[in-house]
């Protein structure tokens, strides 16, 4: 591995400088990158160190085919458990393909630290380019990708003073829609079930929703009663149950996601509770799953594909050479489906329904 500027991006740190930094030469670093097993572990520990400190990231691919293209962009998304991003992912592939770009996916398990660590590793193996889901994630990550000069889009999510360029949709907005709609039909005491918010400004964004649309109709904040669980059919049906354990009961149970809505269908359907009879259930994303669950699921629709479509449209140009675009806000809305309706007249713990 060499020691000058060709193995990484003009400006960018080199292996010279983590040497000097670790103070080890040159050949040790590439031993501790390459193969740690012939290095002592504190050296090792002390030549990562320097690695994270100066955000260096060799890029093998640009150094074995010099100024050529590798003609691969990257996409860190957090989970491949379920079918949130399997759509936005798909199109912005095929409009990659069109321009002869290959793809390489990791997921971080909505971990920080191994979503730095899957960055860097994307930039090593040649990645020119990154697709990102959200804003949240270490300042480290985002001093690499500076120091790196890797062209980066933020995706899912869209705020208006947002620093970074990105093409999505307003998290916050879109769920208060949703739940001023469950509101107007009368609904008073309100469930959620969301993922943790910590490090996640999706989830954290719809939570706020909640409460906005909860406020603006005069509501009590304490008529909300909020589930935290990971995102999974499983995580959704518990949640379901302890919120139905509750007094009074939600007569409404708004779910961070379509997967979480799914769970709690689920849930209810073999806890005997009619939905919406008893209880309303809505999702968020529309994913394919939504319609077809019985009943079908009140949600959020998300335009999945032009967004994904879209986001690769605007790295192609940010590779090309273009500016960083101020941030683009697609539109979502209600999709109206049958597991939302107005509360029963007596909710079906013998309190009052609204």
């Amino acid at each position: 591995m060499p020691a000058d500027r060709t193995d990484t991006a003009p400006g960018a740190p080199t292996l010279s400088d983590v040497a000097a930094r670790a103070d080890v030469s040159t050949a040790t670093v590439s031993r501790a990158l390459n193969v740690p097993g012939q290095v002592s572990e504190a050296t090792r520990a002390r030549v990562m160190q320097a690695v994270r400190d100066l955000g260096y990231a060799p890029n093998f691919g640009a150094r074995a085919l010099a100024a050529k293209r590798t003609n691969t962009f990257g996409a860190v998304i957090p989970t491949m458990d379920n079918a949130i991003f399997a759509r936005g992912l798909q199109a912005f592939q095929d409009r990659l393909r069109e321009d002869g770009v290959t793809l390489l996916v990791a997921s971080s398990s909505y971990k920080p630290e191994q979503e730095e660590e899957q960055i860097r590793t994307l930039i090593t193996r040649g990645a020119e380019a990154l697709l990102l889901i959200g804003h949240d994630r270490t300042e480290a990550a985002y001093a690499l990708l500076d120091r790196q000069r890797i062209p980066y889009l933020v995706t899912w999510a869209w705020e208006a003073q947002a620093p970074r360029p990105g093409v999505g949709f307003d998290n916050r907005a879109a769920m208060q829609a949703l739940a001023a709609e469950v509101i107007a039909l009368g609904h008073r005491h309100l469930g959620l079930i969301t993922a943790d918010p910590a490090g996640n400004d999706r989830a954290r964004a719809r939570i706020e929703g909640v409460r906005a649309a909860m406020a603006a109709a005069g509501r009590d904040k304490d008529a909300l009663r909020i589930e935290e669980t990971p995102y999974a059919i499983a995580g959704g049906a518990a949640a379901f149950a302890r919120l139905m354990a509750v007094r009074p009961r939600p007569t409404a149970v708004l779910c961070g996601n379509d997967v979480l809505a799914a769970g709690a269908l689920t849930q209810a359907r073999a806890d005997g509770i009619a939905v919406p009879g008893d209880v309303s259930i809505t999702g968020f994303d529309d994913i394919e799953l939504a319609a077809i669950l019985t009943p079908a699921l009140t949600t959020v629709h998300v335009p999945h594909r032009e967004m994904g479509r879209r986001a690769a449209e605007v790295l192609l140009d940010m590779r090309a050479g273009a500016a960083a675009p101020p941030g683009l806000r697609l539109d979502v809305g209600v999709a109206w489906r049958d597991s939302l309706g107005p509360p029963p007249r007596r909710a079906f713990d013998g309190s009052p329904g609204a």
